[in-house]
């Protein structure tokens, strides 16, 4: 196959191809390996001292891509990659390497489905706790994507169905030992919960069905009526009651999006902690807490469900990031972090908020400027990105979004710190990417200093996760039955 025929042959197989011979450096050695399973992508990563040129070639069966590494030997450090499989990784089941010809070493990787590859290379990187040579990535993505609000509603569906199986005007049937639950009503292949939304609102039928709305809560500031929240941009009588059908149901879904996570480490503390690890926990924390939380309005009670935009320990790029969060109509955004500075002394917790112009402080602009690197720590294919569509949704905030999102940031700063030292008392605004949906409250948390060594070990501790937890909580159920979200139906 000549050069040319090969190239076109890569790209109809849909495999991206991004550096070519002429761009390499010969002679490179492998530094280190890793791999990154995840229920969405697996990435693998070979670094190395200077940039590899590869051939990728993907067989469908069974299905495994090889790839051929030009220009090195096969040294130890890359067969530890054979290693470094998972038996619980969902989409490679072994690894094969091995010295092809004197010049090429060839990489096979043995996968259990068929899977989109991306096979890219990234420039060397020195930030925070990510040091990086240049850097082969394999990306398998898989070829059928789960639809994560068809999740939610599955997941609010077994809930459902627990609750009425345990009430007590349920009818008692004898006991069995060998009985199990039986199964909430499965989705339908074709369900498109988004589409009939749309459908919905094209054919200007109700979004809702309104039930007999409860006495209304004492309020707390009686001249604060409620206000629109950023997604209600429908006439007002659309903030309504709660929805309780057999078809439908109003609940809250908050998006939670701990920082960093795979080859993006955060912030290193002085004894190893890594800012990924730490805020997945904290994340996780406060989801259970979020699954269990029924929310009283003054237009009746809300159950929630936590979106997380990581579950696990992988890469997630800021926009996706965002993505995620607006394909599952989210109604809260809250971004986990810990902080660092260059000295040991700064501490406190902040909470940050999106600003349409300048930031709130230097301080402010320069924690936005280090998160927004994530992506060029993380690894993205830039190729696989649509410029105009970022830089669209990049561009959409509004002054609704970002006045809620204050509110919301007020408070938690007022629940935090009941619990903790705050770093600024009042919330701080600059350019954070990953708060530009423009449609969703959105706040990015600050938990502490990862970089003070006291509060490192607070971190750490399950003691100050749970204070944590519970006072994010307390300020999210505050914010919602101050101000009740838009009364939009997810189907179930």
């Amino acid at each position: 196959m000549t050069p040319l025929n090969r190239r076109q042959w890569l790209k109809n197989t849909g495999i991206a191809l991004l550096v070519t011979g002429a761009d390499i450096a010969r002679g490179a050695t492998i530094v280190a390996v890793r791999v990154w399973p995840a229920a969405e992508y697996t990435r693998v990563t070979i670094e190395s001292d200077t940039a590899l040129s590869t051939t990728p070639l993907f067989v469908a069966n069974p299905p495994r891509l090889a790839v051929d590494i030009e220009g090195i030997e096969l040294n130890p450090a890359l067969r530890e990659l054979v290693g470094k499989v998972r038996s619980d990784d969902p989409f490679i089941t072994g690894v094969r390497v091995g010295q092809y010809t004197s010049n090429t070493v060839r990489l096979v990787l043995d996968l259990r489905q068929m899977v989109k590859p991306q096979v890219f290379n990234l420039q060397p990187v020195h930030v925070g706790g990510a040091q990086y040579q240049h850097r082969l990535v394999l990306d398998l993505y898989p070829t059928q994507v789960a639809d994560p609000l068809e999740a939610l509603i599955a997941e609010r569906l077994n809930a459902n169905t627990n609750a009425s199986a345990t009430s007590p005007n349920a009818v008692n049937k004898a006991p069995s030992m060998t009985a199990s639950p039986a199964p909430s009503a499965p989705l339908s292949p074709s369900s498109d919960p988004l589409g009939d939304l749309l459908a919905r609102q094209s054919r200007k039928e109700p979004l809702f069905t309104p039930s007999p709305a409860p006495a209304p809560l004492p309020e707390p500031n009686k001249a604060a009526n409620v206000p629109m929240t950023a997604a209600s941009n429908v006439a007002a009588s659309a903030a309504a009651p709660a929805v309780n059908s057999n078809n439908a149901e109003r609940f809250i879904i908050v998006a939670l999006d701990p920082g960093h996570g795979g080859e993006d480490p955060g912030a290193i503390g002085t004894r190893g902690t890594r800012e990924k690890d730490v805020v997945l926990q904290i994340a996780h924390r406060l989801r259970e807490r979020i699954n269990n939380t029924v929310v009283k309005t003054r237009h009746g009670e809300l159950p929630m469900r936590a979106f997380l935009t990581r579950d696990a320990d992988f890469f997630v790029p800021l926009n996706v990031r965002v993505e995620k969060a607006r394909r599952v109509q989210a109604d809260l955004f809250v971004s986990i972090h810990a902080d660092a500075f260059l000295t040991p002394d700064a501490r406190g917790a902040s909470v940050f908020a999106l600003s349409d112009g300048a930031a709130s402080s230097a301080a402010a602009r320069w924690m936005a400027k280090q998160e927004n690197r994530a992506d060029l720590v993380g690894g993205l294919n830039i190729k696989t990105q649509d410029a105009t569509v970022q830089r669209a949704l990049l561009d959409m905030s509004t002054t609704a979004q970002i006045n809620d999102s204050l509110k919301l940031g007020s408070e938690m700063l007022g629940q935090i710190r009941r619990i903790a030292k705050l770093h600024k008392p009042q919330v701080e605004q600059a350019g954070f990417a990953v708060l530009k949906a423009p449609d969703i409250p959105s706040v990015l948390v600050e938990t502490a200093f990862i970089s003070n060594p006291d509060e490192e070990t607070k971190l750490i501790s399950e003691s100050y996760q749970t204070e944590l937890a519970d006072a994010l909580m307390r300020s999210i159920e505050r914010y919602f039955s101050r101000n009740p979200p838009l009364a939009r139906v997810r189907n179930t």
